[in-house]
């Protein structure tokens, strides 16, 4: 398995100012908490990141921010993804992917592809690809779920697709993946509330929203959940289960902005068709971060 994606990443948001240009002041502000908490590796532009209303020059602007305050301290993986596969790799042949570790690449959404469209789809970029792939199921996203059998033929297929992060919420699904994968796959929880138990499983850790937020606690959880310290491990995990459930009732990256906002990290801007976490909801989390 490739230890650089073992343990904690984070799906880092993008900070916005009030007038909603990026904040990359924040960012890099965001990018240090992380690095001197205890994150394993850094996620830029995928969902919590709002790829999908960030420009070309904003993404290549926010990479070098992030690549220039990291300075080779931990591995940088980059979201590159879509349903467009011929763009997507034409993207990744025009991105500068120097300092760029691992692609995360979503699975093909509102196309709805069959279980050999996705794969043809993967098996495109893996070929184009000068990077390390890892997939990124995300049916609640997509509109289709990318079976195990899809994920493993693709795993077994390609030496460059070297890890999948799921995100189906489905802890079968999970446990399939992790039960048939070659020794050199890495299965990565894409939901915060079964990271611990993915890791408990024989999961590689999580690319995790809320840990950008808690990243001292949320990565200690996993290296606890990987050394097989249950006990220890869900104390944390329960103390972390309520501001779970807030960052994820409405919408994410509001959720997460809000909690990094009460801790002074960035500001709760996000850009439409986003909205603002409601007040009910900031004021839940303010509750929270006073008591944590």
């Amino acid at each position: 398995m490739n230890n650089k994606f073992q343990g904690t990443g984070v799906a880092l948001v993008t900070p916005f100012k009030e007038d909603l240009s990026v904040d990359f002041e924040a960012l890099s502000k965001l990018v240090e908490y992380n690095i001197e908490n205890g994150t394993n590796y850094l996620v830029v532009s995928g969902t919590t990141g709002e790829s999908a209303t960030i420009t070309k020059a904003e993404k290549k602007a926010i990479l070098e921010t992030v690549v220039k305050t990291n300075n080779k301290r931990l591995p940088v993986v980059l979201g590159i993804g879509g349903n467009n596969t011929a763009a997507v790799i034409e993207e990744i042949n025009n991105t500068n992917l120097n300092e760029v570790d691992a692609l995360l690449s979503v699975s093909p959404y509102y196309s709805k592809p069959t279980q050999e469209g996705i794969y043809q789809h993967f098996k495109a970029i893996a070929l184009a690809s000068p990077k390390p792939i890892i997939l990124y199921n995300v049916p609640g996203r997509t509109a289709s779920n990318m079976l195990p059998e899809t994920t493993l033929r693709l795993a077994r297929d390609f030496e460059n697709i070297i890890a999948v992060k799921e995100a189906g919420n489905n802890i079968s699904q999970y446990l399939e993946l992790i039960k048939n994968k070659p020794e050199d796959f890495a299965i990565i929880s894409g939901d915060d509330d079964l990271a611990l138990g993915v890791a408990l499983a024989g999961g590689a850790g999580v690319i995790s929203v809320i840990g950008q937020a808690f990243p001292k606690e949320f990565s200690k959880m996993i290296q606890l959940g990987l050394q097989d310290n249950v006990q220890e491990a869900y104390k944390i995990h329960f103390k972390l289960m309520d501001v779970i459930g807030y960052i994820f009732s409405e919408n994410n990256p509001a959720g997460i902005k809000a909690v990094l906002a009460e801790k002074g990290l960035c500001k709760p801007e996000v850009r439409l068709p986003l909205v603002q976490a409601t007040n009910a909801l900031k004021k839940q989390i303010a509750s929270y971060i006073k008591t944590f």
